[in-house]
C-alpha cells in the first residue's frame, strides 16, 4: 500500500511517525483496480493539496469494494488516527468499527468489480466521524444471529463499540447509502 502524508509518498508500510496519510493508492502489486488510478495517484474524492492536507483531522479515500482492500483500510485509518492522539482504546474501537462498515459494503452493497466504497473519517471539536458510503440502496438492519454462526454480527460489533451509529442517504447526485458511527472526544486529547 502506499499512502501520501502532507503530500509527499511513502513506503509501501505507510508513514515513518504519526504523519497524516490521506490517500490510498492501491495494494502491492495490483493494476487496473477499479478506483485506482492507472497512473499510481491516489484514489480520493479530495486531493491532497500543495504544501499538505487542508482538514489535517479529516480523510477521505475511495477503495474498490473487494476484501482484499480490508487490510489496506484498516492500515490506512490506523496511521491516519495515530496523527489525531486518539487514546489507544478509542483508536482500536473506531479501526474495529471501520472495518466492520467496510466488511458490510462489501459483502452487503457490492454488486460488481467496479464498485466502491468511499471511506470518510472526521475529527472535530466534539470527537471523532467515521462514514462509509455504498451504492446500494437497501440498508444495513442490526439482526439477532444463532451464538454458532460466523457472520452477521457486524452492526452489533459497531453498536457495542460506539457513541452512537446511524444511516444517512447519500449524497447529491451519488447512489446509495452512508453508514457512520461516532466516538465521543474524551478528555486530554487535543
Amino acid at each position: 500500500m502506499t499512502t501520501v502524508t502532507d503530500g509527499q509518498p511513502n513506503a509501501e508500510d505507510g508513514p515513518v511517525g504519526c504523519g497524516t496519510p490521506t490517500a490510498l493508492v492501491r495494494p502491492p502489486g495490483a493494476t487496473g483496480v477499479a478506483g485506482a488510478p492507472e497512473s499510481g495517484g491516489p484514489a480520493v474524492d479530495d486531493p491532497v493539496p500543495p504544501g499538505g492536507p487542508a482538514h489535517p483531522g479529516r480523510l477521505r479515500s475511495t477503495v474498490p469494494a473487494d476484501p482484499s482492500w480490508a487490510p489496506a483500510v484498516r492500515r490506512l485509518v490506523t496511521e491516519h488516527l495515530a496523527g489525531l492522539r486518539l487514546p489507544a482504546d478509542q483508536c482500536d474501537s473506531a479501526v474495529l468499527a471501520t472495518d466492520e462498515l467496510f466488511a458490510n459494503a462489501v459483502r452487503h452493497a457490492s454488486t460488481g468489480p467496479g464498485d466502491t466504497v468511499t471511506l470518510t473519517v472526521e475529527w472535530n471539536a466534539r470527537g471523532l466521524r467515521v462514514t462509509v458510503a455504498d451504492r446500494s440502496p437497501v440498508l444495513p438492519r442490526l439482526r439477532t444471529v444463532d451464538p454458532a454462526a460466523e457472520s452477521g454480527r457486524g452492526l452489533s460489533i459497531v453498536a457495542a463499540l460506539a457513541d452512537d451509529w446511524g444511516m444517512a442517504p447519500p449524497e447529491p447526485d451519488r447512489p446509495g447509502k452512508r453508514v457512520w458511527f461516532t466516538l465521543r472526544r474524551r478528555g486530554g486529547t487535543p
